[in-house]
């Protein structure tokens, strides 16, 4: 039985956070959807002291944040970018428009096709996270979406010239600078000087995250995909200093960034905790990391690596990070999560920032249903039908008719039923099903 030997914040807690976040996004979601424009000053006034008439970024404001970078730091976006464009034109070529003859005469195909419009928020209020405009932004291109919108909140007090830079360079067609629930609520509801999107998608925040939740329908959304979480599964072959360095290079994300150590072995359980306590008196984030690691932080000690691998998947954490002697057997059994990362060599900041994988992920055991944000997320696939021959529509049709009648859909028998008559040449009773042909769909045949 796994013995834990840190506890994070209990579920009540949790609870009365999300319904007080609730609230405050359902009353702002409100008013932006009654006063747009006027809304979104407000909002973007109070919460990032950031007042402008127009909130999209024109070309000499952009030009002026490429102004501000390096070479070397353009060309490690431009590096970054490559891999994550690389990999999602792979998962892009792994779908494909299918058209195939089913029956004599009856085609069924689908097609894989872009939404329109996609909005993208990339968060920066505590740091200017310009990766997520590569994972969003430039998927979406690949993806064929012909119109990409962009949102991220001042840094402070200007535009995050290292955002701007990585939206533009991955191919936003509109870049504005707002944060938080007014970005969101503009994006999906439009206002007055902003077209909204078809789809939501990126990381944020818990308000940013409820935001999402609550406009889903309005418009789609990628997933939940909140406040960064992690976990490092780990027994006797890593030590103490790797696994709080992974734990704590996202409990540094902010105060509700959940960060879960499991391992099969109590002695590196204790020096990982002593050794996290060590590392935090010298990392410089360390007053966001610290709070996340005291109210969300835990460890627990498993019997086994069976045991690890149950409770990891009833977890089911956005990032799982797998330092074992047996890493490609958990890439075989575990079922729900966000991304794995496994072996020693890699880590989640490579997926976060650098590798190609994309680090929008599941958050909130969503990891259940969903995986992350990919570039079949920005493609709707329709499927479409067509009958070639007389023959074929009235077999169909004959089919047709008499399950219609089994679930008393009398009109909808009658479509089936006219093309019976017409291409058939069977004369069925009007509301009736179909009779059946000797030899072809009788039940004899």
């Amino acid at each position: 039985m796994a013995k834990i030997l840190k506890e994070g914040a209990d579920a009540s807690q949790v609870k009365a956070a999300d319904e007080q976040v609730r609230s405050i996004v359902e009353a702002t979601l409100a008013d932006i959807e009654k006063r747009g424009d006027a809304a979104i000053r407000e909002l973007s006034i109070k919460f990032d002291k950031w007042d402008r008439d127009d909130y999209r970024l024109s070309q000499q404001e952009i030009d002026a944040c490429f102004a501000e970078m390096s070479q070397q730091d353009i060309k490690d976006i431009e590096f970054a970018q490559t891999q994550v464009r690389n990999f999602a034109r792979i998962q892009k070529d792994a779908l494909r428009d299918v058209e195939v003859e089913t029956l004599p005469g009856v085609i069924l195909g689908h097609k894989n096709v872009p939404i329109q419009n996609a909005g993208c928020y990339v968060p920066g209020g505590k740091y200017p996270m310009l990766a997520s405009a590569h994972m969003s932004v430039l998927t979406a291109k690949v993806a064929g979406v012909p119109r990409v919108i962009t949102c991220a909140p001042p840094y402070q007090g200007k535009p995050a010239a290292a955002i701007v830079v990585a939206q533009h360079m991955a191919g936003a067609d509109e870049i504005y600078a707002l944060g938080g629930i007014q970005a969101v609520g503009a994006m999906a509801l439009g206002t007055q000087s902003i077209e909204p999107a078809d789809i939501l998608v990126g990381p944020g925040n818990a308000f940013v995250a409820e935001a999402k939740r609550q406009l889903y329908g309005r418009v789609g959304i990628d997933l939940f995909a909140g406040p960064t979480e992690t976990m490092v599964i780990a027994d006797e072959t890593v030590d103490a200093e790797l696994c709080a360095t992974d734990l704590l290079g996202q409990a540094e994300h902010g105060p509700d960034s959940p960060a879960v150590l499991l391992t099969t072995s109590e002695k590196l359980a204790r020096e990982t905790m002593a050794e996290v306590e060590r590392l935090l008196q010298i990392l410089p984030t360390a007053g966001h990391a610290r709070k996340a690691w005291e109210t969300y932080g835990q460890v627990i000690v498993a019997d086994d690596h069976d045991e690890m691998l149950k409770i990891a998947n009833d977890i089911a954490s956005e990032h799982v990070q797998v330092m074992t002697d047996r890493d490609d057997w958990y890439l075989d059994k575990m079922v729900n999560y966000g991304a794995l990362f496994l072996g020693a060599r890699t880590n989640v900041a490579y997926g976060d920032k650098a590798i190609g994988t994309n680090h929008t992920l599941p958050t909130r055991k969503a990891g259940r249903y969903t995986g992350g944000l990919w570039v079949g997320k920005f493609l709707k696939t329709h499927t479409y039908q067509k009958v070639l021959t007389d023959e074929a529509s009235a077999l169909v049709g004959r089919y047709c008719s008499r399950l219609c009648m089994l679930e008393g859909f009398q009109g909808h028998a009658e479509q089936a039923n006219i093309r019976v008559r017409r291409f058939g040449r069977q004369n069925v009773p009007y509301a009736e099903g179909a009779v059946p042909l000797a030899g072809v769909d009788a039940a004899d045949a």
